[in-house]
């Protein structure tokens, strides 16, 4: 019976890997540089090696591995295809199939690295304790998971959790990276709180300690609006509504269990977690009104740990 198996968070500067017991120890961690040169040509081989001379070190057999999985920045369906990875120079190609001919044959898993660290939160984080959960990731952009009865929700097209690009605003005139109006990102990232708090600011004189900060952003105005500036808590309000919006709409769809908020905004605490839960309540159906919403635990492990669930 296979003991071990390996989890990898596929990123575009480097990739996280850890060794797992299949019980879900995390016996060891580390990275490897991620070379996107040449259309991300080596990635695999690379990341290939690094398994292997992994398993060299720790005196580990083939047959003693359960598998190799992988989390992929980019949309990849049921069958380890990954339509287009732009940050990594990929096009389209079965990844499983070609990651699996690099490692001699052992067998790999891989999925969306947002799906994959929810799957992880799921699995031994913030939502272990439920079958059915959503998680949303507040960082540079909005990202997200859902996970129904222990199992990612990828959709036909790899694009299921795609959660920043609900829309929430429809009177919206500028653009998000997507090219769409009134997407989720554009207010609940971390650049997009910025962005609210820029335009806030603009509007009037108002005095607000914003106007003094270093830096403005998605920190100043959590850590502005909790020491009581008016100005920040407005921003946060506004932010807030928009996010718990988006939640409304995915608990009339999924119902999950709880919602677990991550990424680097999620670093706001339970001030954040109070602020959306309240709103969230106000506006949802009543049927999924005290959803849990509670903070992921895994931090930047979330994707090594979803990765080896996708394995088992």
């Amino acid at each position: 019976m296979a003991k071990y198996g390996f989890g990898l968070d596929l990123g575009g500067t480097t990739c996280k890997c850890g060794l797992f017991t299949t019980e879900g120890e995390l016996l060891d961690k580390w990275e490897v540089p991620t070379d996107t040169s040449n259309g991300g040509v080596n990635i695999l081989k690379n990341l290939a090696q690094a398994v292997r001379d992994k398993m060299s070190e720790k005196n580990i057999a083939d047959e003693d591995i359960w598998g190799v999985g992988i989390g992929i920045p980019g949309p990849v369906s049921e069958d380890g295809v990954v339509n287009r990875c732009v940050n990594l120079g990929w096009g389209v190609f079965n990844v499983e199939k070609e990651f699996s001919e690099c490692l001699g044959g052992l067998k790999v898993k891989a999925g969306n690295d947002a799906n994959v660290a929810a799957l992880g939160e799921a699995w031994m984080g913030a939502a272990k304790e439920y079958s059915s959960s959503v998680m949303v990731t507040l960082g540079t952009g909005v990202g997200g998971g859902v996970i129904i009865n222990d199992d990612i929700i990828s959709g036909s097209a790899g694009a299921a959790g795609e959660i920043g690009h609900i829309r929430v605003n429809y009177t919206e005139e500028i653009s998000c990276g997507c090219g769409n109006q009134g997407c989720l990102e554009q207010y609940c990232s971390a650049t997009g709180i910025a962005r609210l708090a820029k335009i806030r600011l603009a509007q009037n004189e108002d005095a607000s300690s914003l106007r003094t900060v270093e830096t403005l952003d998605a920190k100043a105005v959590f850590d502005e609006a909790k020491k009581g500036d008016v100005v920040a808590k407005e921003v946060v309000k506004r932010a807030c509504e928009y996010l718990a919006q988006g939640l409304q709409v995915i608990s009339c769809v999924v119902n999950p269990e709880a919602f677990v908020i991550g990424g680097g905004v999620s670093k706001a605490g339970q001030y954040l977690i109070d602020e959306v839960e309240y709103r969230f309540n106000q506006i949802a159906f009543h049927g999924c009104k005290n959803t849990k919403i509670t903070l992921a635990t895994l931090g930047n492990d979330a994707g090594i740990y979803g990765a080896m669930k996708l394995i088992l």
